[in-house]
Formats: C-alpha cells, structure tokens, sequence
C-alpha cells in the first residue's frame, strides 16, 4: 500500500473511530470531526451494547495498528497476568518494540515504527531484532544500530520532528517509564508501564467484555 493511500486511510479510520491516530490525520480530524460518508455529520442512532464493545476494541486496535489476531493473542496473555485484564492488556501492548519506538520518538506512527523495526535497524541490548512485537523487558536499552543512524529518517528523529509532530497533535507526552535520548537515538525502558500514564484512548473494560462474551 501506497504512503498515500495508507494516509488517507488512516484519516477516514480517525474520524469513523472518533479519534486522532497520526499527527497527519490530526488536522483533517479537527476540521471534519465527524464519521466519513454522506450522513456523518448526523445524529447517530442507537448504538446496541455490542457496538458500543465493538468500537473500543477497534479504538484500541487502530491505535497499536494491531490484526485482530494480534490483540487476541495479547488478550490471552494479559488473562494470565495478576490484576485487571483490561489494564494488563494496554500495559502488554504498550510493551511490544514498534510501540516503544514511536512513543519514544524514534518513529512518527506507529505504522514507520513497525518499518524501522522489520527492516532491521534497531538493537536491543546489543542484539538486532527485527520482530515488531517483541516485547522489551525493564531495564533493556533499544537503539537505532550505528550504521542505521546516519539515514535521513533518523537524523529526522534525532533532531526531534517526530516528536514534536506527536506532541502538535496532541498523541505525544514524556512518558515516565522511559528514559529517552534522541540526541543518541536511544532510550531505555526504565519499568513496566501502568495503564493510567499510557497515552491510549480505550475503555479497557468495554474490550475485555468483547472478548469475553
């Protein structure tokens, strides 16, 4: 798929879901805030429980850029963790590589995330990894590899556009359980997130009663 046509898609999935998903659909959004099509800007009917369920897990599909395959996957897990599911499950996801390196920084979306992963330039403790949902531990350090850092993009990133392109479209803040340092396209993984300072618009209640229905 073409970066156009992912993009134009990313802003019809923003305004259907109620949400910003990239800095560029931001601007789109403010000034259509209502689904696409001809009755978007109507009132919209009665939603039924299930809907209502339904749309929270694609609001928390969208945002990781998940298949639903994926979210299941990361759902059975998070049954197995101590606490609540729902909150154990964005705590899961906001652990996987791609979605370090775009809340770090490092990449604009999520979707350039998951590229930079896949095509082989980031190290984690030293070690290449190339698997977008590999899911970094407390205390490892992920970074762009040397001979990867002098392209284009990622002098981009070391110079803070991608962060300040997040932060313009209000999808970007400091989050405490990283340690980030652009400059050296580097951060660290200081703790384990907690869902209440993970920046994800999701009732996770709503999702957990999805799939457990």
């Amino acid at each position: 798929m073409s970066s156009a046509r992912r993009a134009r898609r990313q802003v019809r999935e923003s305004r259907a879901l109620g949400l910003v998903l990239t800095p560029k659909a931001a601007k789109y959004f403010d000034r259509r805030p209502f689904p696409p099509g001809a009755h978007g800007r109507g009132r919209r009917r009665t939603e039924s429980d299930y809907a209502i369920r339904l749309r929270e897990k694609q609001r928390l599909r969208a945002q990781y850029g998940l298949r639903e395959k994926q979210i299941v996957r990361a759902f059975q897990d998070a049954k197995k963790e101590d606490g609540l599911t729902g909150e154990a499950l964005v705590e899961l996801l906001e652990m996987r590589l791609d979605s370090l390196v775009m809340r770090s920084g490092l990449a604009r979306t999520i979707f350039q995330a998951r590229q930079t992963v896949v095509h082989r330039h980031v190290l984690v403790d030293g070690k290449l990894v190339d698997r977008p949902s590999f899911r970094v531990k407390p205390g490892q350090v992920v970074m762009i590899k040397p001979k990867s850092q002098v392209l284009v993009p990622f002098q981009v990133a070391a110079a803070g556009a991608h962060r300040d392109a997040q932060r313009n479209a209000n999808l970007w803040q400091t989050p405490d359980y990283l340690d980030v340092n652009l400059e050296r396209l580097r951060f660290e993984l200081v703790r384990r997130p907690k869902r209440s300072e993970v920046p994800v618009t999701c009732d996770v209640q709503l999702v957990v009663e999805h799939y457990s229905r």
